[in-house]
């Protein structure tokens, strides 16, 4: 029997937080995007965007090592208001209340990070937002971030788990593969469920 989902829409998510049925939000930025930040060179000042970004602890991480090109999106105002009230310099218009799906392709950005929003899509829109991914990314643009290899059971809500086969059939029409595996050093309720991704736009 085919499941049937609900219109995961704002109303939806807004109702989440709100009931705090929230358990994908760590309360923190995870050490996987962390150590990778970590890494990156502030300058030239990429364009960073985070979809779905729920209270973005990975933004505000970013913001604090001296990021000031970095984009948050959600359908629901309540994370976005979140991360404004913990950092309130954090540019305003960079704050986009918007659904992913209708964000423009220009300008491009340079990285795009993937933390819990994947899972919490419907599954029939995998395949778009891999597409919709590659045109956000300027030519040699990079998608990096988590998936859930995870089996989370039947249900028709999120989150939704799936396999590092069927994902790695999403995104090879627009990536080239630099890390598609594991992850090491995950949360330790998340230890052994995630793949660390990097991937780079063809």
């Amino acid at each position: 029997m085919e499941t049937v989902f609900p219109v995961l829409d704002s109303a939806y998510w807004q109702a989440r937080y709100a009931t705090g049925r929230d358990g994908w939000d760590a309360q923190a930025i995870t050490p996987p995007l962390r150590a990778y930040f970590d890494q990156l060179a502030v300058e030239p000042q990429p364009r960073i965007l985070i979809p779905g970004a729920g209270r973005a602890y990975e933004a505000e991480y970013l913001h604090q090592l001296g990021f000031q090109q970095v984009f948050v999106a959600d359908l629901a105002p309540e994370p976005l208001q979140a991360l404004a009230a913990r950092v309130p310099d954090f540019p305003r218009e960079h704050l986009l209340l918007a659904d992913f799906f209708a964000l423009p392709a220009a300008p491009p950005y340079d990285l795009i990070v993937e933390q819990t929003f994947f899972c919490a899509l419907n599954p029939q829109l995998r395949p778009a937002y891999a597409q919709q991914c590659a045109a956000l990314l300027r030519p040699g643009g990079t998608l990096m971030g988590l998936l859930f290899d995870t089996d989370f059971g039947p249900g028709p809500e999120p989150p939704f788990g799936g396999t590092k086969e069927e994902y790695r059939a999403y995104f090879a029409p627009y990536f080239t593969f630099r890390h598609f595996e594991a992850a090491t050093n995950s949360l330790r309720p998340r230890q052994g469920r995630e793949l660390f991704i990097c991937l780079k736009k063809a």
